[in-house]
């Protein structure tokens, strides 16, 4: 099952995401939220600050890995 989840990052937290997906043993895909048809994977440096940071992104996922959901609850976007 396909995992949906929105985060805002700053250009620093940016370079924490990509180190913490770099861990995980499956795909991530990002985007931003509001123009999806760029999607990146999400363990490339360039690919993600190459995305628009000012908005909400987009990650979708296939798997588990505690420390990428504990980074992703920490920078979650509060509807």
């Amino acid at each position: 099952m396909m995992t949906h989840r929105l985060v805002r990052l700053t250009k620093e937290s940016a370079v924490e995401f990509v180190r913490t997906a770099s861990h995980c043993d499956f795909d991530i895909d990002v985007a931003n939220a509001n123009v999806s048809t760029y999607t990146v994977d999400a363990k490339s440096m360039l690919g993600v600050l190459g995305l628009d940071l000012s908005t909400p992104l987009k990650v979708s996922y296939n798997g588990y890995d505690q420390g990428f959901e504990q980074f992703l609850e920490g920078n979650a976007v509060v509807a």
